[in-house]
């Protein structure tokens, strides 16, 4: 055990914190502001004309408050895609840096778990900034969104998890461009800016199926206070994919590096 795992996830961390600290800060700082540029022009802007919208439980609520808990489930997303994809893409194929760090105490899981968190808590910064702006918007519509920042972890640590263990795999910029070609269409089709029922019935169960569907549904039940036990799959749905996630991002390492 001791091998995989040496307890210390938080030094992987902290050293990546220091190196977006002193070079990356800015490309941080700037994927905060395109959920906020959304939610402005099509939240206000194009709400204005749309006005309200008839939620999947029948209730009707602001179009801005419909579109802006599924833009705060996706700017976590985004930010905790970025940090295990093209970061960690960067780091394996050409710093070279995970068999620096397997060649001291620490095991693949400490790596896993700690690239992992760093991820985690760029997608926090992302979702706590855009919760502030949706706060003095007006648009949190019940006292069960202080919940939509802890589901909103949730989200970032299930697509930062997987995202990892898919980037072990990529040994090309082609194939890293392969991971946006299915983030934009699920950004836009995730039930993001118009109800599930638009769709057909054979679409609706595509979406239902993806990740985002999942944490959009989530965060929005909590921001509108539409809450009930069926949030429980969406729940379960990023802990499975936390764990598979996890699972292959050891295993994966452990191969690439250790045998």
């Amino acid at each position: 055990m001791r091998a995989l795992y040496a307890g210390n996830a938080r030094s992987v961390m902290q050293r990546g914190w220091r190196a977006t600290r002193s070079s990356n800060w800015m490309i941080v700082v700037s994927g905060f502001f395109e959920p906020i540029f959304y939610l402005l022009s099509m939240g206000l802007g194009l709400g204005a004309l749309i006005g309200t919208i008839t939620t999947e439980t029948g209730e009707e609520v602001p179009y801005a408050a419909f579109i802006a808990p599924a833009l705060l489930a996706v700017s976590a997303m985004n930010g905790a895609i970025y940090d295990s994809t093209w970061n960690v893409f960067f780091k394996m194929q050409f710093a070279k840096l995970y068999e620096g760090m397997l060649s001291t105490s620490l095991g693949p899981l400490d790596v896993a778990l700690g690239e992992i968190s760093l991820a985690l808590l760029r997608g926090a910064i992302y979702a706590t900034g855009f919760m502030l702006v949706m706060q003095a918007l007006g648009l949190n519509l019940s006292w069960w969104a202080l919940l939509a920042l802890p589901a909103v972890l949730l989200i970032a640590f299930g697509f930062a998890s997987v995202g990892m263990a898919i980037t072990s795999y990529m040994k090309t910029f082609q194939q890293m461009d392969w991971i946006n070609l299915f983030l934009l269409p699920m950004f836009l089709f995730s039930a993001t800016f118009y109800p599930l029922s638009v769709y057909p019935q054979g679409i609706q169960y595509v979406i239902q199926a993806l990740p985002l569907w999942h944490g959009v549904e989530l965060v929005r039940g909590l921001t509108t206070g539409l809450v009930g036990p069926g949030m429980l799959w969406h729940v379960l749905y990023y802990v499975v994919m936390i764990l598979v996630g996890l699972v292959f991002t050891t295993r994966r390492l452990r191969v690439l590096f250790l045998d």
